[in-house]
């Protein structure tokens, strides 16, 4: 909206009472031509506003300042200054406290150095203290907001920005990082689809991880939204090994395969491997669609038996309370996907995809990071954690990892005094010999 200063004529200084115009000559200035304007209107609220009229007083209700200006003729865009008070009567400190001038601006110049180095950082209410602590502003929730967000721009840079340098983030870090595997797909117009990173050091690893690899996607909350998909293994210490991340817009066919191709030239041939059911998945497809949460405790025995014949009884069970669970589990699902005896390849104790699930917590604070930033988050997680389990790997001179040591050590102090029994080729008894009323007595357990 253009003002135009306007000088009052006598005949309407005529009509004044409180003397504030005095000093009005009889003519209309141009906005343009203007020397001065109205003062202390960053301390002024806004009172009335429409297409023909425009008043504003001091934000203290108590004070005479205020400013009213209205079109010059109602066909025009421009607008000339009725009346003008322009002492204040309030206290100078009800006037500074708005500070008007403290722009989202300023306040993201001013928070930007707390984002350093940290993954979240202050929300917008801890913006508003920090506003009213250090510049000693009151700012709105929004500014605030706002100022927040330009606070992350200056750290970690825009979306925009994040696009334009990812080759040559992904050029530095294949350089820097021997046998790092990147890729990124583009459509016909050479904008962004999918990414996928592999960094070295996991790549050479994977020949000693048990070979169970799992996989999901959790969604990003940043301008461009997206998925990141991540795969990730076991190590001997039962801790989670990553493997990939990737990038891409949706969790649909298109995108998995993309991600699963690049996935299988990394690691070598996928050809011999059996696909599997996250079991806690499927347990909560099962309350979901059937409402049976009691049956919960036959379902869990069943995907942790080992023997076919322990995993049989527990699905009579369920068939038997349940039948349509049976044949959800049976046909739908099927035994091999979830079950632990019916699986065809080595699934170890690994029968849910949670330590994927700890990798997207791990990251639930820079999920509305630009690409590079997040990209930047991961790398930097990655390299304290292979070099944390360096340093606990150069310290065992026990023959197994630690998780491992502490399961199987207080076992094989409990065997002591124990002796097998072979029936047949493939089924023991275990002997313990236990002193009762002072005779030892062959108990076969």
């Amino acid at each position: 909206m253009e003002v135009c200063a306007y000088e009052k004529s006598s005949q309407e200084s005529s009509d004044d009472t409180d003397g504030s115009h005095d000093g009005f000559r009889d003519n209309y200035f141009d906005v343009d031509y203007c020397d001065s304007e109205p003062t202390d209107v960053g301390s002024s609220r806004q009172k009335k506003s429409n297409r023909s009229l425009w008043v504003i007083e001091c934000i203290d209700p108590n004070c005479s300042w205020r400013l009213r200006a209205s079109k010059i003729v109602p066909e025009s865009t421009k607008f000339v200054i009725r009346k003008y008070v322009g002492v204040h009567c309030c206290s100078l400190l009800n006037r500074n406290a708005n500070h008007r001038q403290a722009t989202y601006v300023v306040i993201g110049e001013q928070v930007a150095p707390q984002y350093v180095g940290v993954e979240k950082g202050p929300g917008p209410k801890g913006v508003q203290t920090f506003a009213r602590t250090k510049p000693g502003a009151q700012i709105s929730y929004y500014i605030a907001w706002r100022g927040r967000k330009h606070a992350h721009t200056l750290i970690r840079g825009s979306p925009e920005q994040s696009f334009h340098i990812l080759p040559s983030y992904f050029h530095m870090l294949e350089k820097l990082n021997p046998g790092t595997v990147t890729r990124i797909e583009v459509d016909g117009e050479s904008r962004f689809k999918y990414l996928f990173l592999a960094f070295g050091v996991a790549i050479r690893g994977f020949r000693y991880m048990m070979k169970v690899v799992g996989i999901d996607g959790t969604f990003l909350k940043g301008q461009y939204w997206g998925v990141l998909l991540v795969a990730t293994a076991q190590d001997g210490n039962g801790q989670c090994y990553p493997l990939a991340w990737g990038i891409v817009d949706s969790e649909n066919e298109d995108a998995w395969t993309w991600f699963l191709t690049q996935l299988k030239e990394v690691i070598g041939d996928m050809d011999e491997a059996h696909h599997g059911a996250c079991a806690w998945h499927v347990a909560q497809n099962i309350k979901n669609k059937f409402k049976c949460a009691d049956i919960m405790g036959s379902y869990w025995s069943a995907v942790n038996a080992y023997r076919c014949e322990d995993f049989a009884g527990y699905m009579t069970e369920i068939s038997h309370r349940y039948p349509r669970v049976a044949e959800y589990l049976e046909n739908k699902v099927g035994f091999e996907k979830w079950s632990r005896c019916h699986y065809p390849g080595l699934r170890y104790n690994i029968t849910t995809t949670n330590m994927v699930e700890s990798l997207n917590s791990m990251l639930v604070n820079a999920r509305d990071f630009p690409y590079v930033a997040l990209l930047d988050v991961i790398q930097e997680k990655m390299s304290k954690w292979w070099n944390d389990r360096r340093i606990i790997a150069m310290a065992i001179t026990a023959p197994l990892t630690p998780s491992r040591e502490s399961v199987f050590r207080p076992r094989f102090a409990q065997s002591n005094g124990r002796h097998t029994l072979q029936l047949n080729p493939v089924t023991y008894h275990i002997v313990h010999y236990c002193n009762i009323l002072g005779e030892e007595i062959l108990v076969f357990v």
